[in-house]
């Protein structure tokens, strides 16, 4: 298997950039010419790497982007991205001079922090745009619905502010028909409706997420927020008849070491996991829980290795795990091939006829995809193909 891999260490993650403009225009024809497409890339693009991966949304159609704290803004601005960015919550009021400065939209929902913006806004000769965040029914942040108003009203005297655009977020959007989803959708409309029968701008109206933006387009409106399916991976199993998504990560790393063990020899911390028959190899890797290789998923997980299925073996380590090769197994579909220094071991992606997705693997470790690909993106180097 030929792949491009670091110098410095067997270990990194391989992002497809033609998969990700590709997610990304399967989106944009989802939106009525007009409607505005909002990227998110918190969390440094899911662990997609922010800067590389917002330079190809926008050349496939993206307008605008969406971090979760204000130093992601900084550093996409530092990097010379130039196009809108959104942080997707209020941060602390000492922020406001690096807004400012580095035009980073925060999210608004207190009188105070919107004041301490503009004041800072005006005293630098510039003007702060923002959005307003509106509390649904979610509980996370935002205003209430019922107060939109009288928070309106209290900071749209100030020169140096202007509503960009006004939001909420759908706690439900997964569902069809769902009760839950369609009040949070009629309180939102009732507090846009309210800001503009008062005169007051809503800049971008926007509410539908990734989910949103597949399952429920009559509520695009000026602008639809996607995440998750940008990079490949459905939000939810209600998706997946609507759109068809491309990967975008995969995880790979070189074989360090492979023995032929003795039966009955012990593998990995505490040794839980003992060869049981002669002809077996044990190779590591040089990925651990601390490259978002989870350290439950011991003795519980495969790997790819020259087109073959293996199972991981031992305990999870810190940055490296082992997993076995059942040589000659003639009981196998099909029979593991010996192993050696270098070759490649694929931990999420494909190789040959298989294939381990981030799915399967967030159902061993029993959560989301969206923390799988988070994990795997902190600490192993990013490599673009």
């Amino acid at each position: 298997m030929a792949v491009q891999s670091p110098a410095s260490r067997w270990a990194w993650v391989e992002i497809d950039l033609s998969a990700l403009k590709r997610n990304t225009r399967k989106f944009k024809v989802l939106l009525e010419p007009g409607v505005k497409m909002m990227c998110v890339v918190k969390s440094d693009a899911y662990g997609h790497g922010a800067e590389r991966c917002v330079r190809a949304m926008h050349s496939a159609g993206a307008d605008q982007f969406a971090v979760a704290t204000v130093d992601e803004g900084v550093k996409l601005r530092q990097a010379g991205i130039e196009w809108p960015i959104l942080v997707l919550s209020e941060p602390p009021m000492d922020c406001v001079q690096t807004l400012v400065d580095y035009d980073i939209m925060p999210s608004v929902y207190t009188s105070e922090f919107a004041l301490a913006l503009g004041e800072c806004a005006a005293a630098s000769g510039k003007v702060a745009r923002y959005h307003l965040a509106v509390d649904t029914g979610m509980t996370r942040i935002g205003v209430r619905r019922e107060d939109v108003l009288e928070l309106r009203r209290t900071i749209d005297f100030h020169r140096g502010l202007e509503c960009a655009g006004m939001f909420t977020h759908f706690a439900t959007a997964d569902a069809i028909d769902d009760w839950d989803f369609a009040l949070q959708l009629n309180r939102f409309n009732e507090a846009v409706a309210a800001v503009r029968e008062a005169g007051l701008e809503t800049g971008l109206v926007h509410c539908d997420n990734t989910l949103g933006t597949v399952l429920h387009p009559e509520c695009h409106y000026d602008m639809c927020r996607v995440g998750i399916g940008l990079y490949g991976l459905q939000p939810a199993e209600t998706t997946a008849p609507r759109i068809q998504l491309d990967p975008v990560m995969s995880v790979r790393g070189r074989v360090t070491r492979a023995i032929y063990p003795n039966v009955g020899d012990g593998v990995g911390y505490g040794l839980t996991w003992r060869v049981p028959k002669q002809n077996m190899q044990v190779a590591t890797v040089p990925i651990g829980y601390a490259d978002g290789l989870a350290r439950t998923l011991s003795n519980n997980m495969d790997v790819i290795v020259n087109g073959s299925r293996c199972r991981q073996v031992g305990r999870i380590c810190m940055d490296q795990f082992m997993f076995a090769v059942d040589v000659n197994n003639a009981r196998a579909y099909r029979p593991a091939k010996p192993v050696e220094m270098g070759d490649v071991v694929t931990v999420i992606g494909r190789d040959g006829d298989e294939e381990i997705t981030a799915d399967e693997m967030a159902k061993l470790r029993d959560t989301i995809n969206y923390e799988v690909v988070c994990d795997f993106g902190m600490r192993l180097e990013k490599v673009y193909v």
